[in-house]
């Protein structure tokens, strides 16, 4: 996974130009049992001033310093928290904001991707997949699996997670395609992911150059390296490595409904696809009851992106309710057990009452 140089440290906000500051001391893994934060002083930049919006730094601020409590009195190791309210934001790193896999939040990227391919007339989500791949061999009822139906997890086709799994076929998507379907039946699946890129590879070329140029570059993310598989196609499914800073710009993309900075990214109903028309699943545990295209519902009235290890992005309000409608929480972790229940946590704290502190 690509690494980069520790940046910035950063805890709470700044509404005016920053004294450069800089990293001091060791800086031990929380799994070791460290639970302070960086120390800094001197010289290491913060890049950019934050404006308030109608949120305010304090409720920014009173969100972060409450999740911050939580984290360390419950033990979540996270890496760092980052706090969008508004226009205003919050940050806080217990480790250095190095680039660090976001695992299962990279499915939410291959969405957009597939929504721009979409919104220039290249790819339909709803035609079936067969149709872009000719010559290939498909099982019984394969042949009309749509993009959708994989980024939906709706497939209907049996093929559980492997860790092993880009390489213990020559081609996972054609081991994928030529199973038979159950029809809509739920089945969550990073081999489902990588197939509609493989589609999507079709019309757009290299998947990863094309996200680089469409959807990273806009947003100022630079050099994003892709894990491959064998035939040298993008895992989809996982396998982007990114900081929290930059995780958390794509979630503030996904919340003002593929807008940055006044550009147009991406159509809007590609980011609402990530929180409606939800999957139900019976039986399914808190917050894994409803799939979207790449979002669960939950927990409370939040919806989120969850890759493995805890690396979350988690949305107030939408389609889910709630009054925390513009307020986006981006955690990277490294606790795959204690991350549901810090995601429960943030619902908590994005519903009580602290949240009528608007300015």
């Amino acid at each position: 996974m690509p690494d980069g140089t520790a940046p910035p440290v950063r805890s709470g906000v700044a509404t005016t130009p920053p004294k450069r500051q800089s990293v001091v001391g060791s800086t031990r893994r929380r799994r070791e049992g460290d639970r302070s934060p960086l120390k800094v002083s001197g010289d290491l930049s913060l890049p950019r001033a934050l404006d308030t919006g109608r949120w305010g730094v304090t409720s920014a601020q009173t969100i972060l310093d409450s999740l911050v409590r939580g984290a360390e009195e419950t033990g979540f190791g996270a890496h760092a928290l980052h706090v969008r309210a508004g226009d205003a934001v919050a940050e806080h790193h217990w480790s250095p904001d190095v680039r660090r896999e976001v695992h299962s939040i990279a499915k939410g990227v291959c969405v957009l991707a597939t929504g721009i391919a979409a919104d220039d007339g290249l790819v339909d989500v709803d035609a079936p997949v067969s149709t872009s791949l000719p010559g290939w061999t498909f099982g019984a009822g394969t042949d009309a699996v749509t993009l959708r139906h994989l980024l939906t997890m709706t497939s209907g086709v049996d093929m559980p997670w492997s860790e092993t799994e880009l390489t213990d076929w020559p081609d996972l998507a054609a081991e994928f395609l030529r199973r038979p379907s159950r029809g809509r039946v739920f089945q969550y699946a990073n081999a489902s992911t990588y197939t509609a890129m493989r589609v999507l590879e079709t019309r757009v070329g290299d998947v990863g150059e094309f996200v680089s140029r469409r959807l990273f570059d806009p947003l100022g993310i630079d050099d994003v390296v892709w894990q491959r598989c064998s035939n040298g196609f993008v895992a989809g499914g996982a396998g982007i490595a990114l900081r929290t800073e930059e995780l958390a710009r794509f979630g503030r993309l996904v919340r003002d409904r593929g807008v940055s900075a006044g550009q147009r990214i991406v159509g809007a109903r590609w980011c609402d696809a990530m929180h409606g028309d939800w999957v139900e699943r019976d039986g399914a545990g808190p917050g894994y009851e409803r799939y979207a295209m790449a979002g669960w519902g939950g927990p409370g009235r939040l919806w989120r992106l969850h890759g493995a290890y805890g690396q979350m992005l988690l949305f107030g309000g939408g389609t889910c309710g709630g009054t925390g409608g513009d307020v986006v929480v981006t955690v990277t972790a490294d606790d795959h057990v204690g991350a549901d229940a810090f995601a429960a946590l943030v619902a908590r704290e994005l519903e009580g009452p602290l949240r009528t502190t608007r300015a």
